[in-house]
């Protein structure tokens, strides 16, 4: 008893160590976010060009998501986080050139992509193991917060550096790179938790055969709207309506509000149980509509309202799923089944570079309204689906 009255400290040390080295790695994702308004002058790029620069960093998280998962089970977790952390810092200093190099410019963000894709499933898988059977809703909360959190910071202090202070394309890159150095030092001291090798595939997304059901059902519609509205929030939109003055300093504030709501929802989804999935659906149908207002009346301040709602509909989608994902995982899949889930949720990245080229075919307007519809139809199949599945 008095070892493990002792031992708490410790345990909650650890924890607090992989929460914060989590955020710094998060921190480095959404900097070049509302750099984008810079990069479109310096390069001269179009809003399509500039979707799908934001739009490549799925393409490498998903690669990545197909190892990341069973590699953690089979190799441990600090031989995939650790070194990717790290990684992180290099694709920061290595964005410093890109502002005159649009090839340079994808491979950062494809990069970036690759990174999160092996480092935060992973991060999560290593929490739920560090806080033990008992600590397992707490242990999803905190991966969701500390990521939504670092996705937040991110862009608000970006925008704020490149409007007001020197080096717009420089200085937002090198913060990173000193608060995820503070990172690194906190991620050194967590120790591993699988201690015994779990040989298998590398290249799968590992779904248990007794998961299978409840993920196609429920995490994987629960994961469209993880990412897609944040996204859509914090690049198409001020792409879209934002011009000339503050520009940059609005769009980060813009990515600032969504994440930051995500954050603060992500913590408040544990209070709603399995309602968070279907109502973070309603909150962002609810944003995207207010966004198709915004553009049609070419209103920035309305922008403001439909960020919160966006974001915060995302940071209860992703409580949502990690909580799920942390009751249905097996131990020895637990790596896997994250990455599963996060595959599905970042696909959500892409959702920009979509609305964009589906805008171009049909008109900015309708293929916005048409994005209104996703989240109300995936809404009403979670409500569903959850009753089905609900205890007598």
């Amino acid at each position: 008893m008095p070892e493990t009255a002792a031992g708490r400290p410790r345990a909650r040390r650890q924890l607090d160590a992989l929460t914060f080295g989590l955020f710094t790695v998060a921190l480095g994702t959404n900097v070049p976010t509302p750099l984008l308004l810079v990069y479109r002058r310096t390069l001269d790029l179009s809003d399509a060009d500039l979707t799908a620069v934001f739009g490549s960093y799925a393409v490498g998280l998903i690669a990545a998501l197909t190892v990341s998962g069973a590699a953690s089970d089979r190799f441990g977790r600090r031989a995939v986080v650790l070194p990717f952390a790290v990684l992180s810092g290099l694709v920061s200093l290595l964005y410093l050139p890109a502002a005159e190099s649009l090839p340079l410019l994808y491979a950062c963000r494809l990069l970036q992509g690759v990174v999160s894709g092996m480092v935060f499933s992973v991060a999560n898988a290593w929490l739920q193991e560090l806080a033990g059977p008992d600590g397992q809703r707490s242990a999803a909360t905190r991966g969701a917060v500390s990521t939504s959190a670092g996705f937040a910071v991110a862009p608000a202090m970006s925008g704020l550096l490149a409007q007001y202070g020197p080096a717009p394309t420089t200085l937002p890159y090198l913060v990173h790179v000193a608060v995820l150095l503070a990172g690194l030092v906190a991620l050194v001291g967590v120790p591993e938790t699988v201690l015994e090798r779990r040989p298998g595939r590398l290249m799968t997304l590992g779904l248990p055969r007794e998961a299978r059901r409840p993920f196609w059902a429920v995490l994987a519609p629960t994961a469209v709207g993880v990412f897609a509205f944040p996204a859509v929030a914090s690049t198409l939109l001020p792409l879209l309506v934002v011009t000339g003055g503050v520009g940059v300093a609005y769009a980060g504030l813009l990515g600032g509000l969504a994440l930051g709501a995500g954050a603060v929802t992500a913590r408040l989804g544990r209070r709603a149980e399995r309602g968070a999935g279907p109502l973070g659906m309603v909150l962002g149908a609810v944003g995207a509509a207010l966004d198709v207002v915004a553009v049609v009346a070419g209103s920035e301040p309305l922008l403001l309202p439909a960020a919160v709602l966006l974001g915060g509909g995302g940071g209860l989608c992703l409580t949502a799923g990690l909580t799920l994902t942390a009751r249905l995982a097996p131990p020895h899949a637990r790596g896997a089944m994250n990455s599963a889930f996060y595959a599905f949720a970042y696909a959500g990245f892409a959702t920009p570079l979509l609305l964009s080229w589906l805008g171009s075919a049909i008109g900015t307007v309708p293929a916005l309204s048409a994005f209104v519809a996703v989240p109300v139809a995936l809404a009403a199949w979670l409500g569903r689906e959850l009753r089905r599945t609900a205890p007598a």
